[in-house]
């Protein structure tokens, strides 16, 4: 089964604290991994930002807002306990609890409405996702739209062009040294199926050599065996394969049997790059998402 949406372990987390001991959000997370029978393929699932798992998530979430509707409590630092309103809700027989449960708590109303959110959060009882992964979610569909509208873009403009974006690309990467060094290197369209040559390091220990199409369908098998052959007739060892479109199942597993090496950057890893090393790209928007500094608050005994 997929991660529950992390309303569905209010109800889980105070049956596993109904002992009245104290435990750790670890000691819950696999006590509930194991009655929720989650798999190991759902337990590693990641938040789009791949710093944490869903699961990790969903339950510290969880536990953050049975916390806020003094269901649970934090009698010391990374414990929590189960409060006398925590097993009041247990005892009220509920099959579920959700956020809409915990409106009933004055705490809780005065939580969600709390900062500077100037109207209310709209659909909190029937949302799956935590905060963090509605803002990673909607991080991660501005970020395609993006992607898309820079393949758009760069399918208007020339080969010329795109052949200086995939220089400045590459440099961006840490490749080449300086712009006028590499650029000197591109333009060689006619040499054996080679777009440009870029210095591998600052010192030109090495080469990359650079093949770039703007294409829309797949790049098979046959066009990386022509810019292999160039690579070989040039004694290269190592090139980079751009395109604006995607690679066969058969080019990827070509590469994979062959020497000199071969890097494939499809369009989609294109864009993605672009974004992410601030290629044709500019901020519009910066967020801070900030956690509480607990040593902070320590205080000497």
């Amino acid at each position: 089964m997929a991660v529950p949406n992390f309303q569905s372990f209010f109800v889980p987390l105070l049956e596993f604290a109904a002992d009245r001991e104290e435990h750790s959000i670890g000691e819950a997370r696999k006590a509930l991994a194991h009655s929720m029978e989650l798999t190991e393929d759902d337990l590693a699932e990641l938040l789009p930002s791949g710093t944490q798992t869903r699961f990790d998530n969903r339950v510290a979430w969880a536990k953050s807002y049975l916390v806020q509707a003094k269901a649970l409590a934090s009698p010391r630092r990374g414990r929590f306990r189960i409060t006398d309103r925590g097993l009041d809700l247990l005892a009220q027989g509920h099959t579920r609890i959700d956020i809409s449960v915990l409106n009933q708590f004055e705490e809780f109303r005065e939580f969600k409405s709390s900062g500077t959110r100037a109207t209310p959060e709209p659909n909190t009882e029937e949302r799956d996702s935590t905060p963090e992964e509605a803002l990673q979610e909607a991080y991660q569909s501005i970020r395609d739209d993006l992607s898309g509208e820079i393949l758009t873009q760069i399918k208007s403009n020339s080969p010329e062009f795109f052949e200086r974006l995939v220089v400045d690309l590459m440099l961006a990467l840490g490749y080449g040294g300086s712009r006028p060094d590499a650029g000197r290197s591109v333009g060689r369209s006619g040499d054996g199926g080679i777009d440009g040559v870029i210095d591998e390091d600052r010192l030109g220990l090495d080469v990359i050599y650079l093949q770039a199409k703007r294409w829309d369908g797949n790049v098979g098998r046959p066009e990386i065996q022509k810019f292999v052959g160039a690579l070989q007739g040039n004694r290269a060892r190592k090139g980079v394969f751009i395109t604006t479109g995607r690679f066969s199942p058969q080019a990827y597993s070509y590469i994979e049997k062959i020497d000199p090496k071969i890097v494939l950057i499809d369009g989609r890893r294109l864009a993605e790059l672009m974004i992410d090393y601030k290629v044709g790209v500019a901020c519009s928007a910066s967020y801070s998402v900030m956690r509480m500094d607990l040593d902070y608050f320590e205080e000497d005994q």
